[in-house]
């Protein structure tokens, strides 16, 4: 369970002590939720716990809840933005902060509207700190499916529902794709990743702080339909990696990318391939043409778990875990 000093240092000293103070060390933390004047609540191991005031153990059933205040919030807002609130507003307008290491911090609170775009969130009212984590290797019973032969990839789509693993998994792909992989014959491209939510390559100051491979390029909190565009025109790519395609400006511009001849590996959230066919806005991204191999994610043994593989041109489902 051990946190991060990132995290950990992130926190007011009030949280930071109670954090430290956990008790059930065998759980896996993947958010520390913090809201106004409600309990201190630890997602781990795909659950929601409380933190126990009394005794530092995190219940599943709400028992002597520490309730958050203003003042944690406050200060913990203080300590991420390095008491410089004006430095990091350009990532405040988006919605969150990376920590070094990659952790991101999301941030709810009232937003300030001008001429159509978000100027400023004040009054913070919520913060969810993510805590990002490598698995290298996790991709393993994927590649197979997505290597084509030495040299390319086969277009690749993961739909996956929220927290069950698909970022963890897209970045180890990228990882392999990048640096190659002597096991499967794969010599290693040119990968373009336009990471929006600086989520996959977790970058702070221009430095991706997570192994994403060494012939990979990142476009750190771009729009994806621009990041795209842009790194055609100037990087060369062989593969163009995004996370969370979601609308028709974006699934445009991956047509752009692939009528120029480039390969392409996404995720769109989802939980089968009928739920995104049910989506007008989305089941474009499955007609054929655009990616062949879809890869199905689930939480059922855990993050990560590879529910079914399909090919959309031999119409032909494999089965994972």
């Amino acid at each position: 369970m051990k946190l991060s000093d990132e995290i950990i240092n992130s926190l007011s000293i009030n949280l930071r002590k109670k954090i430290n103070n956990i008790k059930n060390q065998s759980i896996n933390i993947e958010e520390i939720r913090l809201r106004v004047n409600k309990p201190l609540i630890i997602n781990g191991d795909s659950q929601d716990y409380f933190y126990n005031d009394i005794n530092g153990d995190l219940d599943l059933v709400m028992r002597n809840p520490y309730i958050v205040t203003k003042e944690d919030i406050e200060d913990t807002f203080q300590i991420i933005c390095k008491y410089s609130v004006h430095s990091f507003m350009d990532d405040i307008k988006k919605g969150f902060i990376t920590l070094r290491g990659g952790h991101r911090i999301g941030i709810v609170g009232k937003v300030i509207i001008e001429n159509g775009q978000v100027k400023n969130i004040k009054h913070i009212s919520s913060l969810n700190i993510r805590v990002s984590r490598e698995i290298k290797g996790c991709s393993k019973k994927v590649l197979p499916h997505i290597i084509k032969n030495k040299n390319q990839i086969n277009n690749t789509i993961i739909i996956s529902p929220p927290q069950c693993g698909k970022t963890t998994i897209l970045r180890d792909i990228v990882r392999n794709i990048s640096n190659g992989n002597r096991e499967y014959g794969f010599s290693g491209v040119k990968v373009a990743l336009i990471d929006e939510r600086n989520e996959i390559a977790g970058s702070c100051m221009g430095v991706a702080q997570l192994d994403v491979g060494m012939r990979t390029d990142v476009m750190e909190t771009c729009p994806k339909d621009l990041g795209i565009m842009m790194v055609l025109r100037s990087m060369s790519p062989n593969v163009i990696v995004t996370d969370e395609i979601g609308n028709e400006k974006e699934i445009k511009a991956l047509y752009t990318a692939l009528n120029g001849g480039v390969s392409l590996i996404t995720t769109v959230h989802g939980d089968s391939i009928e739920d995104i066919l049910h989506r007008t806005e989305l089941k474009r991204l499955l007609d054929g043409d655009l990616f062949r191999k879809v890869i199905i994610l689930s939480s059922r043994n855990g993050p990560g778990t590879i529910e079914k593989i399909y090919d959309l041109q031999e119409k032909r489902w494999y089965f994972g875990n």
